[in-house]
């Protein structure tokens, strides 16, 4: 009798004649009987959203397309939140991909492409690609590596049958002979199309998601042209206020030749006497040029330069990084100053100089285009602008 009740288990039960039922029923089944249906052909992976992450990436990351995410996850749009649940659907070798209908090609974005670009590139207006891809978000970004469907014979929406629907209930909804529909995406039996096959929609056009997208191009050109906007005026600031500090301290430079040298305990004193000009502040210049650690005087080939303020020579020779022959003071309690580009040097390493001292010439040996003074001060191995030490 188990054995017969183990062959009977193993047959399909479309297979069993319904005048066996009664006598099935008064067998008695085994104790320890336990009945597993199949394992499960599909599931999905749950994964939250972290910061960077873009449904392209996710969906490259998991090898799935990244409208199946957006279907598994009933996402209605590409937007991410960080911490937003998405369910990445994993299908097994036996499940067949979607289905596009016949005359629909893939195409994969690649970097630089605009939807303008590749509508042209395939003789389609930017609205009848839309129409296609209606999940779009911009009409200007375009996610490198993810799928544009563009339609190379009937033009029309395309759309992905949703769950529980069927050809005919697409083609009510959108007020089309379903015999249109089944010939537009060459389809004999609408019973073989499942939950996530493409189906064209022929002639429909996705008009609102278009104005949609162009409302939003034009708040986004508007908003870029805000943003440049303030960035020039911003520049335009700091551009006047680097001015007015030029002026400034062109000014002290001019009142400190003209009046005798005067400064308080700890500062310093103008390392020139006179007849020179600043050409280059402290701080940052252009885009592509390094930062400056000091301020660059320039004056006549030979003027005597002068110590900014007592203190041992702690170099007096060659460099090279591009200061040529140049002196540094060590002047106590971590605070040093550097005058580089000198034509002759006028001390030895060791020796101690006062204030006003002249210690070389100006020149314009190493790194330098012309006679002038590079004057820096350093406090515990840190440049700082010497403007602030300056009477």
């Amino acid at each position: 009798m188990r054995g017969i009740l183990g062959i009977v288990c193993c047959l399909p039960f479309s297979a069993l004649a319904w005048a066996q039922l009664p006598l099935l029923s008064l067998l008695p089944l085994p104790e320890a009987t336990v009945e597993v249906g199949q394992a499960p052909r599909k599931g999905w992976v749950l994964y939250r959203v972290r910061p960077g992450d873009t449904l392209a990436g996710i969906a490259a990351r998991y090898g799935v397309e990244a409208q199946h995410i957006m279907w598994s996850s009933g996402l209605k749009d590409h937007r991410l939140q960080v911490g937003q649940p998405l369910r990445i659907p994993l299908v097994d070798q036996g499940e067949r991909p979607p289905r596009v209908p016949p005359g629909v090609e893939a195409y994969r974005v690649q970097p630089g492409d605009t939807l303008a670009g590749v509508a042209a590139r395939f003789g389609l207006t930017p609205l009848e690609l839309v129409s296609a891809n209606p999940t779009l978000e911009s009409l200007d970004r375009l996610v490198a590596g993810s799928v544009l469907y563009i339609p190379r014979e009937v033009r029309g929406l395309l759309v992905a049958l949703p769950e529980g629907e069927t050809l005919l209930d697409l083609a009510q909804r959108f007020g089309l002979p379903p015999v249109q529909v089944a010939r537009a995406n060459g389809i004999d039996n609408p019973a073989e199309l499942r939950p996530g096959d493409l189906v064209l929609l022929p002639g429909i056009q996705a008009r609102t998601t278009y104005e949609r997208l162009l409302a939003k191009q034009e708040e986004e050109r508007r908003a870029r042209l805000e943003a440049e906007r303030r960035r020039q005026e911003e520049l335009r600031r700091l551009a006047e206020e680097r001015r007015r500090q030029q002026a400034l301290a062109q000014q002290r430079a001019r009142q400190a030749q003209a009046r005798p040298v005067s400064y308080q305990e700890g500062g310093m004193r103008w390392p020139l006497a006179g007849g020179f000009r600043i050409t280059t502040y402290y701080g940052q210049r252009g885009v592509f040029q390094r930062y400056h650690t000091g301020i660059d005087l320039a004056a006549p080939q030979g003027t005597p330069i002068l110590a900014a303020k007592a203190g041992q020579v702690r170099v007096a020779g060659w460099s090279a990084v591009g200061y040529g022959f140049h002196v540094v003071l060590d002047h106590g309690g971590g605070k040093e100053t550097l005058y580089a580009h000198m034509s002759r040097i006028a001390v030895r390493p060791g020796q101690w100089v006062e204030a006003g001292q002249v210690i070389g010439h100006v020149g314009s040996t190493g790194w330098s285009t012309g006679p002038h003074l590079h004057f820096e001060v350093r406090v515990n191995g840190v440049p700082r602008n010497p403007l602030s030490y300056l009477p």
